[in-house]
């Protein structure tokens, strides 16, 4: 079957595309913007790409068309397809029909921490010997690549609250069926498609609604948006994590790096991993939790940790130039942005730490999260932020209330020149965003060679 896929190069439909291609079909796809680290891993796949959402591509007409969520009525593409009356389909659709059927289904939801959490929980039933497959929103450096079919019942899925397609408005998750759920933490996000936080919660609960009562459900006790959801009704057993929870941390090194798991009270194994931060630790609680549901002792899941590589864009370390390391990460949320440089700066100490942080998400470009940014980067020195000229809002009037030193720029060339001018060998640079941000980290690193 030839399946062409539009918006093949977000990190969903790309994954998607590689599972197309293992099952046996010929996968072509067209995307808007055609960059790594999707880009690179479907041409390696041997994956045809097209730039652009010209008409011509569906000709001849594939056997049927998977609509990514970034399309809506108008694009030229999506407009062929309906006036011709080519099949279609969304992707979660797609996903559920034909890979996810009669699968144990392990899904990892949540604002933050879905990516890296999804690809802990499939490394560590990989250290298990139980060849789960899996769908992820980026690329697992423990198996570099973000999808397979796997050999076992066993799938592993980053489960998505947005939508699914321009005909579908569900949450993506509600198609996966779990029977293992990680709830991992919920904030006000994805401005463009929820009005509020209860709006996001009604679509957990739809989650909620379809694990069944011999399933799991894993949260963590702090999160309250989360106690909502549960509290709407819950059909399945919970576990929690957490303070108060059935599975606990205990630390034994303040950036999160070494820490001891304890399961009812009783110690079951230590992690002594690459990673940092607050955050990391409860995604790890939460992975080793859905683990010891399909088998897996936690004491087997721990030493798995413990070979954790963590996921492409996710705190990856980039470059080092001249003493001077620089980082890509994925984080454009208030709240994700202070725990990777909480994290960091936990790790690093006194090492003068510089971020860089694009405003580009849906939400961000809305303004829905403007409010917390000042104060979301308290853990640097000081702070770049890029500028865009269709941000919608006063990005410089907005961050003048923080106390870090702020420089507002309006061009890579301005972030790269005041980086320049003030970093030294031990200063650690990150850059944030969700986007490629015009390959500024390669830029930076070659300028600083200079």
């Amino acid at each position: 079957m030839h399946i062409h896929i539009l918006g093949i190069c977000g990190t969903f439909m790309g994954s998607l595309a590689v599972l197309a291609k293992e099952l046996g079909h010929r996968v072509t796809g067209s995307d808007a913007n055609v960059y790594p680290p999707m880009s690179t891993q479907l041409q390696a796949q041997g994956i045809e790409l097209m730039q652009g959402y010209d008409p011509a591509h569906l000709e001849p007409a594939p056997d049927l068309v998977v609509v990514g969520n970034a399309l809506s009525r108008g694009n030229p593409a999506v407009e062929y397809v309906l006036n011709k009356g080519l099949p279609y389909v969304s992707g979660p659709q797609w996903l559920a029909d034909h890979v996810l059927q009669g699968r144990w289904v392990l899904a990892a939801a949540g604002t933050h921490g879905k990516t890296t959490t999804s690809s802990m929980l499939a490394w560590v039933l990989e250290h298990a010997g139980m060849s789960p497959g899996f769908l992820i929103g980026g690329v697992p450096q423990n198996f570099g690549v973000s999808a397979r079919l796997g050999g076992t019942p066993f799938f592993v899925v980053e489960a998505d609250e947005y939508d699914s397609a321009f005909f579908d408005k569900r949450s993506k998750f509600v198609h996966y069926h779990p029977r293992t759920a990680i709830l991992n933490n919920l904030e006000f996000d994805h401005a463009d498609i929820f009005p509020d936080l209860a709006a996001i919660e009604r679509q957990f609960h739809h989650l909620v609604r379809t694990i069944p009562g011999e399933g799991l459900v894993i949260h963590p006790t702090s999160e309250t948006a989360l106690k909502r959801v549960i509290d709407m009704g819950c059909w399945t057993p919970v576990q929690t994590t957490g303070a108060g929870g059935q599975w606990q941390a205990r630390l034994l090194s303040e950036d999160g790096s070494h820490f001891e798991v304890l399961f009812d009270g009783k110690a079951q194994g230590t992690v002594d991993w690459e990673l940092t931060g607050q955050h990391n630790v409860a995604n790890a609680l939460a992975c080793l939790a859905a683990a010891r549901h399909v088998g897996v002792v936690p004491e087997l899941g721990c030493a798995a940790l413990s070979a954790f590589k963590s996921v492409k864009r996710r705190m990856e370390k980039v470059a080092e130039v001249n003493g001077v390391t620089i980082y890509d990460d994925f984080a454009h949320h208030p709240t994700a942005i202070a725990t990777t440089l909480d994290g960091l700066r936990k790790r690093v100490g006194a090492a003068k730490v510089i971020a860089v942080v694009e405003p580009r998400s849906n939400s961000m470009k809305l303004g829905a999260h403007r409010d917390g940014l000042p104060e979301s980067v308290v853990q640097a020195d000081s702070v770049f932020w890029y500028a865009p000229p269709n941000l919608g809002w006063d990005l410089a009037a907005t961050v003048a209330s923080s106390t870090v030193p702020t420089q507002v720029c309006d061009s890579l060339e301005a972030i790269i020149d005041g980086v320049k001018a003030i970093a030294a060998p031990g200063t650690q640079v990150v850059v944030m965003s969700n986007g490629g941000f015009g390959g500024l980290h390669g830029k930076l690193a070659k300028a600083l060679e200079g």
